[in-house]
């Protein structure tokens, strides 16, 4: 699959990158792996919800700009699993959706699901962005 681009952004990807790839690029796409609040370089994951969540969605810009792309401003579709939702959970998630999308509303698909990849994770998230012909 030499056509195939994998990228990862230095600290916590590149500690993973033995493991699994956090970007892939296909022609004008970029996909990532989910991407959980963890500190890019100490891997801390903050307990508080509203700082979890904040940090996932500087995670996945940091992620779509090492592989290229503008970042939030070009994705198109968001998915979001967590292991509850309720109230503040998805209060948390739409502030950080206006930040960071301000000009588009991505179509965007949740998940309940009992346990993700780490201890003390409660949320992850996973996007596609269309870069555009010209690769930005």
């Amino acid at each position: 699959m030499s056509h195939l681009q994998y990228f990862s952004y230095p600290g916590y990807g590149d500690r993973n990158m033995e493991n699994y790839a956090q970007a892939v690029r296909v022609n004008n796409t970029i996909e990532i792996s989910g991407q959980g609040g963890w500190d890019p370089e100490t891997d801390v994951i903050p307990t508080d919800i509203a700082l979890e969540l904040d940090q996932i969605f500087k995670n996945v810009q940091l992620t779509l700009t090492s592989a290229g792309g503008k970042g939030w401003s070009q994705v198109y579709k968001v998915r979001i699993y967590t292991t509850r939702y309720d109230d503040e959970m998805m209060g948390h998630i739409v502030r950080n959706l206006k930040v960071w999308c301000p000009d588009h509303k991505p179509i965007a698909t949740g998940f309940e699901v009992s346990k993700l990849a780490f201890d003390g994770m409660r949320v992850e998230i996973e996007v596609k962005a269309d870069v555009g012909s010209d690769g930005k």
